[in-house]
């Protein structure tokens, strides 16, 4: 970062103390530190001057929540440091908290004993940006905070004329929340598309050129800073809350115009047609703009496909939108969607077909009367649809990674092996599923979209490359969604985990986990499969790469630069030994 930018970073910090200078010290709804309202015992010693309360946490399918947990917003990249050394010399745990739109017990576990652990809030005040242009010897990039939001993000880079190609469906959502959990969007190369230097097709992780971090110095709690060429920057690109970032640098390129084109008219055997099939197929659509979205409701015919493009220029057929959140009806269900889920959740499960083709009306009626259909715009305003007001589903599936060739064969296998079980299912009265499938192809982190010096890829990220197979070079995401507390859902979702890991694998494929995600199913709940979580996930990021940079090293870097775990839990404790 040049000077200039990294005096307007820190001043964005400085704006924000001003501002937290004349707000109350705790947010709305929560009970200060020293308030006789406050129902739990207060953490000894805090740091004086680092606003301290009691709150709420919810993740986001609502399956993790906690009625009170102290929980701090420092206004400092040193405050951080303050806390880090605090929790170390009391015995305590801090767990850095965004957005809270994960699934994954990475923050904190339900049932877990949370007497000795604080909650660090930092969109409140670590959410400085800045836009750094690229000048003749470097990249354009931006330097965020840990809890700046992507929106705000990319809305900074979109008012500099950059941006990036592929993003997440969520808007807000922490850059470091993101990068923890190696976020990424749906977009490959179209056939014959050039990339835009300065972006990546992978994950966000794959975009950073530099980060801060709290770490151990051998003597104390200390800030340091990695740049990509460090060799113990690659565990941190992609960390599951195993480290604390404070900020965050990463490449941009030219802002791209898109359009999105919405199909609900097409059956879903020929959407997801074998290898070499006719008609309007996934893969066809992917060949053409290389950015495709299928969205499949549950006991309904025809998904709803998202198609973007690169469009410079506005088709005549196209609605022009400025702002990012298009798809208002998915945010403003029917009366009758909260009636279906409570029966649902109430165990009355074979209302799930009816529940489906609700989904499926609404959005074609939806994309009708908001003329949604064909969009066009910045990227942020065309790619982000997901709002904190969106249904809350939970998710299982995870990411096939293989060659683009296979695409075609990895859909077509998961989704007659997926309406086979269903109908199997619904013939002997059972419903485990009630959401729908969700199916999006990226990039993997290639070594190649870097305009930095690099000491490799992220080590654990998902669309990390096997060097044994080179030809590997896109991650299918399969995913399918449900509505919390659905009899028989985890059931399901272990079934189709383990026959996703024994299909996707051997010279062609193998399977990774989405880390934000469902994963590890025992058959009542998620993360709870020992194998998996103990043997057979960590064995996925050892084959096929260098023993120099493997699950192991990575978990070595994190035991090194936190040996007193005061970033971890329970649930990491088993992960990451």
């Amino acid at each position: 970062m040049s000077d200039l930018n990294r005096r307007q970073f820190i001043a964005a910090g400085a704006g924000a103390l001003a501002v937290a200078s004349v707000m109350r010290a705790a947010p709305a709804g929560a009970v200060p530190f020293g308030s006789s309202e406050s129902t739990i015992p207060a953490p000894p010693n805090f740091p004086s001057g680092i606003p301290l309360y009691q709150q709420r946490y919810q993740n986001w399918s609502k399956e993790i929540i906690l009625d009170a947990i102290w929980t701090c917003s420092p206004l400092t990249p040193d405050d951080v440091v303050r806390l880090a050394n605090w929790a170390h010399e009391n015995s305590y745990r801090i767990r850095p908290r965004g957005a809270m739109h994960g699934w994954t017990p990475l923050t904190i576990v339900n049932g877990e004993n949370l007497d000795r652990v604080v909650l660090v809030d930092t969109m409140v005040h670590l959410n400085g940006i800045a836009v750094d242009p690229a000048d003749s010897d470097r990249p354009a990039t931006v330097t965020a905070g840990a809890g700046a939001t992507l929106e705000a993000i990319l809305q900074q880079l979109e008012n500099n004329g950059l941006g990036w190609v592929s993003v997440p469906a969520p808007g807000v959502l922490t850059i470091a929340g993101s990068l923890a959990v190696d976020a990424h969007g749906a977009a490959i190369p179209a056939a014959g598309e050039i990339p835009v230097p300065g972006t990546t097709y992978g994950s966000l992780s794959n975009l950073v050129t530099a980060l801060t971090a709290v770490v151990w110095d051998g003597n104390a709690y200390a800030l340091r800073s990695f740049d990509r060429s460090d060799p113990e920057i690659t565990p941190l690109l992609t960390h599951l809350g195993r480290a604390f970032l404070t900020s965050v640098t990463l490449m941009a390129g030219t802002n791209p115009r898109m359009r999105c084109q919405s199909y609900t008219d097409i059956d879903w055997r020929e959407l997801f047609g074998a290898a070499g099939a006719t008609g309007r197929t996934f893969e066809s659509f992917l060949q053409q703009t290389g950015r495709v979205e299928a969205i499949w409701y549950p006991f309904t015919e025809k998904p709803w496909l998202k198609v973007w493009s690169i469009c410079p220029e506005k088709p005549l057929t196209a609605r022009e939108v400025t702002g990012p959140y298009n798809y208002i009806f998915s945010d403003n269900l029917p009366e009758v969607v909260s009636d279906l889920i409570g029966q649902l959740t109430a165990g009355n499960t074979f209302i799930a077909p009816a529940f489906g083709q609700v989904f499926y009306g609404t959005t074609v009626a939806g994309l009708a009367a908001t003329a949604s259909n064909d969009l066009w715009g910045w990227s942020k305003d065309v790619q982000f649809y997901i709002k904190p007001s969106t249904l809350l589903l939970t998710e299982g599936g995870g990411a096939v990674i293989t060659s683009r060739d296979n695409v075609a064969r990895v859909v077509h296998d998961f989704t007659v092996w997926f309406e086979q079980r269903v109908s199997h299912y619904q013939s002997i009265g059972q419903f485990p599923i009630n959401g729908p499938v969700e199916i999006r192809c990226c990039g993997m982190d290639a070594e190649s979209d870097l305009l930095v010096d690099s000491a490799g890829p992220p080590t654990i990220s998902a669309m990390r490359p096997r060097p044994d197979h080179p030809e590997w070079d896109t991650a299918i995401w399969l995913n399918v969604l449900g509505v919390p507390g659905t009899p028989g859902m985890f059931a399901f979702y272990r079934e189709m985990e383990q026959w996703m890991r024994s299909h996707y694998t051997g010279g062609w494929a193998t399977f990774r986990p989405e880390w934000s995600k469902g994963w590890a199913f025992s058959t009542e709940l998620p993360y709870k499969d020992a194998k998996v979580i103990e043997n057979i996930l960590p064995d996925t990021y050892r084959e096929g790469v260098p023993v120099s940079e493997n699950w192991d090293t990575a978990r070595a870097t994190y035991n090194d630069l936190d040996p007193h775990r005061i970033y971890s839990n329970s649930f990491i404790d088993q992960l990451l030994p």
